[in-house]
């Protein structure tokens, strides 16, 4: 993730976006503008997300009953919302896959799928149901992801780029990290000001997030970002949410404890090695 400052000068001086090799998405150096922020009506809609182009990283806070581990938040997912706040959905009826799962096997990509399971949780019903949910819903609407652009498109391809972006910006946003160093730890005696954890989730990425309460309880963040280029393989620019609402948490809220002792410690690299060489 960059500025959009620090990407100013690239932008300005790459101005043709180049399409990639076959079972890759398109290559866009940055020729189209950020999204929510082009002056002109562009053209290339592989290399530009629209409509979708508020793009949010969405995470829960599941305590009851609890999902995933203690001392991390879960993925929601990745949603294109209009530069407005308002958003599409299910936008492609010929592409609402039932076998997330196998398509990420079929792939090789068992980092990711191991990674899903782990943060990827349903509260309600199956991991796969949820996936499923997300890509249908959400992951069909992203411009930037339509099987037309690739070149040598292999079926579901778009599918597995979705869901390993998803997790990429996932672990760059580690919720539970930010509000810690604010000392904002979950508590089932203490509450936190409204405004101590807005500050919290500010600092890191220098613009706000949205979050959400039920009744007092806090249980959901959205990280906004625009983007240069793919969802695949595309720039993800930290942005103040547009249109996202008030989201109702009052002044002081609930930051309740999960399952203690569900505290997940990653594997070290001897055994992510033994992971990744046998798919499990």
């Amino acid at each position: 993730m960059f500025s959009r400052s620090s990407l100013s000068a690239a932008v300005a001086a790459l101005a043709v976006a180049t399409r990639a090799v076959a079972g890759i998405p398109p290559i866009c150096l940055f020729g189209t503008e950020l999204s929510c922020h082009n002056t002109t009506v562009q053209q290339d809609l592989c290399c530009f997300n629209y409509p979708g182009g508020q793009v949010l990283q969405v995470q829960f806070w599941d305590t009851n009953p609890a999902t995933g581990p203690a001392n991390s938040w879960t993925i929601h997912g990745l949603w294109p919302d209009h530069c407005d706040g308002t958003f599409d959905q299910y936008c492609d009826e010929t592409r609402q896959y039932t076998n997330i799962t196998q398509i990420l096997q079929a792939a090789g990509r068992y980092d990711v799928l191991d990674f899903m399971n782990i943060y990827w949780k349903n509260q309600d019903g199956t991991d796969e149901s949820f996936w499923e949910h997300e890509w249908g819903k959400h992951g069909t609407c992203y411009s930037t992801l339509e099987p037309d652009c690739y070149f040598d498109y292999k079926p579901q391809e778009e599918v597995v780029d979705f869901f390993a972006r998803t997790t990429n910006l996932f672990r760059n946003l580690p919720t539970y990290e930010y509000l810690a160093f604010a000392g904002i730890h979950p508590s089932s005696t203490k509450n936190y000001t409204y405004d101590a954890i807005m500050s919290a989730l500010n600092r890191p990425r220098g613009v706000n997030a949205t979050i959400e309460c039920d009744g007092a309880q806090i249980y959901e963040v959205y990280y906004t970002f625009n983007t240069y280029g793919s969802i695949a393989d595309g720039i993800f620019i930290p942005e103040n949410p547009v249109g996202e609402g008030t989201n109702g948490c009052p002044a002081e809220i609930q930051y309740l404890p999960k399952n203690e002792s569900n505290i997940y410690v990653p594997p070290t690299s001897t055994s992510a090695a033994a992971v990744k060489a046998t798919g499990k």
